[in-house]
């Protein structure tokens, strides 16, 4: 691992911190606290195709007529990937997105799908991603952290999206869903079930191959140019504080919730 990576996962480790011991998992403690959390967090397994999509573009040919790729070794990591986000087997064996794959645990446990499901069709549509989000009758945290990743993708530069990607997604998620799998996986509604592989099908995913591999990429995105190591950090830096901050905001509207079903 090069000296830079090191330094990078040194700086973060506060922040991660932060993430892995956060109170929201605490606050997990009944269905209707997991319904609330995933009806805020679908828009962050929505935005992280989107991240992925951009480095697909940026990394490998989708454009015609074709033309060999620049690295070909980055180009197979992000294939991989986008079969494995894009098109997995869900818990009954079909093939769906994970995003797919968490609309079905959703709906499994009844939760409202229909916010979610309009914002996308309006996109899908010709709509402004910002005029969507202002319409959005959701928490700013929950936006600004959709702006941030768009803002990155904005760029167009693919190390700052790496970055994004690796240090914001790929290498965080599975400590922050262990987490969420030990507080829901000792309740036996049989409704957990589709949300829990989905967790645990991350952490699978992203721990054993996607992490690690995230790391080379940043690597071979960055080799010895020192200006892209500092926007690395920086962009990671932040990749972590909105999800902080998304994480405030998902457990502040539960703690409200709870007080107001007592």
């Amino acid at each position: 691992m090069r000296k830079e990576i090191k330094e990078i996962i040194e700086e973060l480790l506060p922040l991660r911190e932060q993430l892995k011991n956060h109170a929201l998992y605490q606050k997990l403690t009944s269905t209707n606290d997991i319904k609330l959390f995933m009806e805020l967090h679908v828009y962050a397994v929505w935005d992280f195709m989107s991240l992925l999509k951009a480095l697909q573009v940026n990394l490998t040919c989708v454009s015609l007529p074709w033309v060999p790729v620049k690295n070909a070794k980055l180009a197979r990591f992000i294939n991989e990937i986008t079969v494995a986000e894009e098109s997995d087997i869900d818990n009954n064996g079909d093939v769906k997105s994970h995003f797919e794959m968490y609309l079905s645990a959703m709906l499994e446990m009844n939760c409202d799908t229909l916010m979610i499901e309009n914002f996308i069709k309006n996109i899908a549509n010709g709509s402004a991603l910002e005029t969507e989000l202002e319409l959005l009758s959701i928490s700013e945290e929950v936006k600004d952290f959709l702006r941030f990743t768009f803002d990155i993708i904005a760029t167009n530069e693919a190390h700052k999206i790496a970055a994004a990607f690796t240090f914001g997604r790929e290498d965080v998620i599975p400590d922050m869903f262990i987490k969420i799998v030990d507080e829901t996986s000792n309740n036996t509604n049989k409704k957990f079930d589709n949300f829990i592989y989905y967790l645990n099908r991350h952490i699978e995913l992203d721990g054993d191959e996607h992490g690690p591999l995230s790391l080379e990429m940043i690597a071979e995105l960055c080799k010895d140019d020192s200006s892209k190591w500092v926007d690395v950090l920086t962009v990671a830096k932040k990749a972590l504080e909105v999800r902080i901050q998304l994480w405030n905001a998902i457990e502040q509207q539960i703690v409200v919730h709870q007080l107001q079903e007592a």
